[in-house]
């Protein structure tokens, strides 16, 4: 995934409206990012029916390459447009909303469940074999990655992350920002803090605070 390192706001502005202008049809979206993540985007998108007008990176090295049948481009000029980000780190995430304020997609595989019930807020993702079940809160821009499971009454935060397989038990509350590494499991009505990390397999069985890594079975606080 492209590190995003060592570019303004306002040239990623640039950069994301000008091909959000240069590549304007009717339903099509603008994937910003070109890295392991973006694809996954891309399918899910190509899988539930909605055109990628563009992609953009800027990594000049990705420049003309193909992103799953689009080419990776960075264009000058800038008018609004229909987007969303296909960065799997969620600081970078969020410092792409905070500077585009465009029209923010929400998309899911036809492969993933959704409770009817369930909200979804702008510019999240839910990636093929997700379930997200009854009065489930997600908030915006939240990947719901491949094969993760919210259950009923769950509530999470904006830009949060939830990796491949996690679970989250009934009442769950995970934090804006925080991300759930692959395979990790939290028991019911626990608590996930703002920009908390959870590792890979871990067993969250008791609250992780705010800003903590929390590691192994039981899930204990780790030093940063």
């Amino acid at each position: 995934m492209t590190p995003w390192l060592g570019l303004a706001s306002d040239a990623w502005a640039a950069a994301y409206l000008a091909a959000a202008s240069s590549a304007e049809k009717a339903d099509g979206v603008v994937v910003i990012g070109a890295g392991g993540h973006a694809k996954v985007v891309i399918s899910t998108l190509a899988a539930s029916g909605t055109p990628v007008t563009a992609v953009v990176d800027d990594d000049a090295r990705k420049w003309g390459t193909d992103a799953q049948g689009t080419r990776v481009e960075r264009l000058e000029r800038a008018r609004g447009g229909r987007g969303i980000v296909g960065i799997g780190d969620n600081a970078r995430r969020r410092e792409m909303v905070q500077a585009l304020g465009l029209d923010w997609q929400t998309v899911v595989h036809p492969a993933a469940y959704v409770h009817p019930s369930a909200k979804l807020g702008r510019g999240t993702v839910v990636f093929a074999g997700a379930v997200v079940q009854p009065d489930a809160v997600v908030g915006d821009h939240v990947i719901v990655n491949t094969g993760a499971t919210v259950d009923h009454d769950c509530v999470i935060g904006d830009f949060a992350h939830l990796a491949p397989g996690v679970h989250l038990a009934g009442g769950v509350q995970v934090g804006e920002g925080a991300f759930l590494g692959i395979g990790s499991v939290v028991c019911p009505v626990v608590r996930i803090g703002r920009w908390a990390r959870l590792g890979a397999g871990a067993v969250a069985i008791r609250d992780v605070p705010d800003e903590a890594v929390a590691v192994g079975v039981p899930a204990v606080e780790r030093k940063r």
